[in-house]
């Protein structure tokens, strides 16, 4: 599969040649440098295509190699393994200790709770809003929180790698983690009242982060719509029991800082990404601050 980075744009007289055939012409570039290729100094990656000097680590020239959206190139999923380390096992201390999901899970408002008073993220606990995404919804090892912890897991498996080989380990982690807190940002404003837990959010997150990349790199993105679509009908089918509104956050928030990364300016697109990051986290910030405020003066406290 190929991976053109633009259509060959009206009016344009002199098309892009390879980098090292200047007399070929050609629109496919390398996902990792961006640099236009022919098919003979391409070589097909996990994602797209990679020139032939990417493949064997040379970079061009003395720069260091970059993936198409200005992460480093890995080799390895590193930090896909790590997230799912941590989850597995979080959730076996989960089992061990099951209090841990009181303390830890997503809830907005103060609560009485088998694992004792819980102030929630109203009461000053905004540290629910990222460490419920580790915690599963149930504290055995049958039932839902196993269910759960293995549907994410398989999922994180599924599409971590590729994401984090286009992205770049620290984009990739930015995404999970921000569309984690994307997530129980929504489910604060829509179910204050209510405990929620896993890493559901944070998951549909990298699903929206796939079809942006899918669509950036022209590659088809009928499987990652098919798949956010039936995910999305089975958690308003079993509403009751699942929280969408963790679901749907995450993956709004997912699809924004993808895109943010994706379609910044060649041009200071380190900077541009940065900013793009630190304005969706500000954003969810007040988000938390105004309904944190409407809450404690309904409630009182």
């Amino acid at each position: 599969m190929t991976a053109p980075d633009q259509a060959s744009p009206a009016g344009q007289e002199v098309p892009p040649t390879c980098y090292k055939h200047p007399d070929r012409e050609t629109w496919v570039s390398c996902v990792r440098c961006g640099r236009h290729a022919c098919p003979d100094c391409l070589r097909q990656a996990a994602v797209g295509q990679q020139c032939v000097d990417c493949v064997r680590g040379a970079g061009q020239g003395t720069r260091q190699a970059r993936t198409a959206f200005g992460g480093r190139p890995v080799a390895t999923a590193a930090v896909t393994w790590t997230l799912v380390g941590i989850n597995v096992l979080i959730f076996l201390i989960e089992v061990a200790r099951p209090n841990l999901l009181y303390a830890w899970g997503m809830l907005g408002t103060p609560a009485l709770t088998p694992g004792g008073i819980q102030s929630g993220v109203a009461g000053g606990q905004w540290y629910r809003l990222l460490t419920s995404a580790f915690i599963a919804p149930g504290t055995s090892l049958g039932g839902l929180g196993l269910l759960d912890i293995l549907f994410n897991m398989w999922a994180l498996v599924v599409v971590g790698p590729s994401l984090e080989q286009s992205l770049g380990r620290v984009r990739f982690l930015a995404v999970y983690l921000l569309s984690a807190v994307g997530g129980s940002v929504l489910f604060y404003y829509m179910q204050p009242h209510s405990l929620a837990a896993g890493a559901s959010g944070a998951v549909f997150g990298l699903f929206g982060a796939w079809f942006v990349v899918a669509r950036k790199l022209r590659l088809d993105v009928r499987g990652i719509v098919t798949i956010i679509a039936i995910n999305l009908v089975f958690s308003l089918i079993y509403r009751s029991t699942i929280a969408w509104q963790d679901h749907v956050g995450g993956l709004i928030t997912g699809v924004l800082i993808t895109a943010a990364f994706a379609y910044a300016p060649r041009k200071n697109r380190t900077a541009i990404q940065v900013a793009a990051a630190v304005a969706i986290l500000a954003v969810l910030v007040l988000l938390v601050i105004f309904r944190s405020h409407q809450l404690t003066s309904q409630l009182g406290f």
